[in-house]
């Protein structure tokens, strides 16, 4: 299913957050809170969700070149987020399965299938990628 963004309010959003490769970490610590607050943002608007994931593309290429890390598990990831977010394994319990089967997930007894990625993507706006074991 595909949204047809409204060009002025995504243009006036675009205008509004100045999205642009960031060259210090002023600019960066200001996408973070942007970024927090359209994750926030109750009923989020396509044109906001749409703002959102370029921010977070221009987070996540910052962060590689300025905090470059190790590889981590799908699961690290998952504990990671639930942690950021102050979440318990029964507040993913609606999203990628049962209580049972996310303990599994998090304790890495289950890996996490294409269709679990995809709304943990929804859900943490991430790309679903993270949760995929190769």
């Amino acid at each position: 299913m595909s949204f047809t963004l409204n060009k002025t309010v995504y243009g006036q959003l675009l205008a509004e957050f100045q999205l642009k490769i960031f060259t210090s970490e002023e600019e960066y610590n200001l996408a973070l809170a942007s970024a927090e607050k359209l994750m926030h943002c109750q009923n989020r608007s396509p044109e906001q969700t749409a703002v959102l994931q370029l921010l977070v593309n221009l987070i996540e290429e910052y962060e590689s070149k300025h905090y470059p890390m190790g590889e981590s598990s799908p699961h690290e990831i998952l504990e990671y987020l639930m942690e950021v977010r102050g979440l318990k394994e029964s507040d993913l319990a609606d999203i990628i399965g049962y209580k049972g089967v996310v303990s599994e997930i998090i304790h890495g007894k289950r890996n996490i299938s294409k269709n679990q990625a995809k709304a943990l993507e929804e859900f943490f706006c991430v790309y679903p990628k993270l949760f995929i074991s190769l």
